[in-house]
């Protein structure tokens, strides 16, 4: 009996030695072809099992190069091997290969997110890995391209352009650049931002890939002469990877303020954090007031400013008395403008909230605000509310919708111009320009992380303040609810660290600039122009494959 694969000439005249063959769609017929198909599959996955064993290694490698563990040299392996594993393949093998280096890696960087739910995490992942795996069959097709290092690192930026984006905005978690904002190439954001970072770190890895290539071509009769290239390649790598210690990093001042960051902390982690009603924000009043007491008695300096986190207000002080009495007996107490966190019903439509930073003045109470303008979908809005919450009831947990505000977050508070952003829009590239464009002289993150507290999740936060100080040329103060609030100097460098789960305040002189990064200036225009180029190598090599096997068929004929 012929198997599923056989193509002999008794199968295809439907006879064989014993008889006929019985007609296609008969049980008889179709139990052959399984086991054929089964020992294709089987046999496939012993050819693939060992790349596929690596890929899963290479990916937990980058997941280990961000924080909390910020192994960045990592990162520079891992775009290495991911590029060595995909090398000569095709589309699909390489599509195979990306996503199982995607999915462990967005595994172990996404853990934090187990405080919703195990599902949530692996759910996240997997949609995440699939531009991984967009990314490994792009990396296949144009492995076989000269130059292909450069081309490599336009479609990491490529990707993660992608990503960004889509789907409801994007997800912005895991760059590349977020995991080297303590390493040589961080300098690199002064002149195009995260993007460039992200390219510098992928060409330093391909470049690497190619030397190992190189290196194990000459395995059997190999010469030091012939060594010379893949000499030439490590040090272009090396170079790469330190080329951000040329770059300047403007810090100088133009004027100063003092600045005091209140942690008045939660009850406990989780998703549960809030507590009885009236509890964060009676912890940030009374922090507050200490502090007060202590500018009273001396031991304390006056800062001219305060900030407290997001959801610092844990009512709406518009609606409720007793909140907006308590924020405003302890701005009064400071007898300084303070910048509070609060959710505030919108005014006409019922279910949506505000998720806003308010100047509350100790003469004249709340005045200007900022709405934040990138609401994180599922976490503080459900897209198709009434046909998810049917599925999945935990949307229940999420009662009603932030509405997005429509402009950015510069807000005179006290004698500063700051720049105010809210929790995850830091991972957003254009935000955080347009408000350093708008006349931000620094930046403030208001964030609350109490759901994620202890998990890695607020030190990824802290990561991406670092890369955007340096970035923007402005010190960026992490005001957070429980933790990790920090000041972080134009340089990158945190200066000041209030740990998590600890009520304190952190007191500092923070520079005030004007000067504007080349990354200020040039805007996203980098990273279109290096994903372009990346996209249009892919359909190089597909111009070049089409002309090859045209050229073999001639051949034949």
């Amino acid at each position: 009996m012929p198997s599923g694969s056989d193509t002999t000439e008794e199968a295809v005249s439907g006879t064989t030695p014993d008889g006929p063959v019985p007609p296609a769609g008969t049980a008889s017929a179709a139990a052959p072809a399984r086991p054929g198909r089964a020992r294709r599959l089987a046999a496939l996955a012993r050819r693939e099992a060992p790349r596929s064993g690596l890929a899963v290694v290479a990916g937990l490698a980058l997941g280990l190069a961000f924080p909390p563990y910020d192994l960045w040299p990592l990162s520079l392996v891992s775009v290495a091997a991911l590029s060595l594993l995909t090398r000569g393949r095709t589309a699909r093998q390489g599509a195979w290969t990306g996503f199982v280096f995607g999915l462990p890696f967005f595994l172990i960087l996404l853990k934090w997110l187990h405080v919703v739910g195990w599902d949530a995490v692996v759910g996240l992942s997997i949609a995440e890995a699939f531009f991984l795996a967009l990314l490994g069959a792009a990396l296949a097709v144009t492995s076989r391209l000269p130059a292909w290092p450069v081309w490599t690192a336009c479609l990491w930026v490529a990707e993660e352009w992608a990503r960004d984006r889509l789907p409801l905005g994007g997800f912005p978690w895991g760059r590349l650049a977020f995991a080297n904002t303590g390493s040589p190439l961080t300098p690199l954001a002064a002149l195009g931002g995260a993007p460039l970072v992200t390219f510098a770190v992928a060409l330093a890895g391909a470049l690497l890939a190619a030397c190992a290539a190189t290196l194990w071509g000459l395995r059997k009769n190999g010469s030091l002469r012939r060594a010379v290239p893949a000499l030439e390649t490590f040090g272009l790598a090396a170079a790469v990877t330190l080329a951000g210690a040329l770059v300047p990093v403007p810090t100088k001042a133009d004027d100063t303020v003092d600045i005091a960051v209140v942690q008045g902390n939660v009850q406990s982690p989780g998703m549960d954090f809030l507590g009885r009603p009236m509890m964060i924000t009676d912890n940030h009043a009374t922090a507050t007031e200490k502090l007060a007491a202590d500018v009273k008695a001396g031991r304390a300096k006056k800062p001219d400013l305060v900030i407290w986190p997001e959801n610092s207000s844990d009512l709406d002080p518009y609606k409720y008395r007793e909140a907006y009495d308590r924020i405003d007996e302890a701005v009064k107490a400071i007898n300084v403008p303070v910048l509070v966190g609060a959710l505030v019903d919108h005014p006409t439509k019922k279910g949506y909230v505000f998720n806003e930073g308010i100047v509350w003045d100790p003469k004249k109470g709340p005045g200007a605000s900022y709405t934040k303008q990138h609401p994180v979908p599922f976490g503080e809005y459900v897209p198709f509310r009434e046909q998810l919450s049917k599925i999945i009831t935990r949307f229940e947990r999420v009662p009603r919708n932030f509405y997005p505000g429509d402009h950015t977050g510069v807000l005179k508070v006290g004698p500063a111009r700051l720049g105010d952003v809210i929790c995850f829009e830091v991972a957003y590239d254009e935000i955080v320009h347009d408000t350093v464009d708008a006349g931000a002289r620094a930046l403030v993150i208001q964030t609350n992380n109490a759901t994620y507290g202890r998990t890695g999740q607020p030190e990824q936060q802290l990561a991406m303040s670092k890369l955007r100080a340096v970035e923007h040329g402005r010190a960026v103060v992490t005001a957070a609810t429980s933790g990790i609030s920090a000041v972080v100097a134009p340089d990158g460098t945190v200066t000041h660290r209030i740990p998590e789960f600890t009520q304190g305040v952190v007191s500092a002189r923070i520079p005030l600039r004007d000067e504007t990064t080349l990354a200020d200036r040039v805007g996203a225009a980098p990273e279109w122009a290096l994903a372009i180029v990346g996209l249009l190598s892919c359909a190089a090599a597909a111009v070049i494959g089409r002309r090859g096997r045209t050229k073999d068929e001639k051949g034949q004929q």
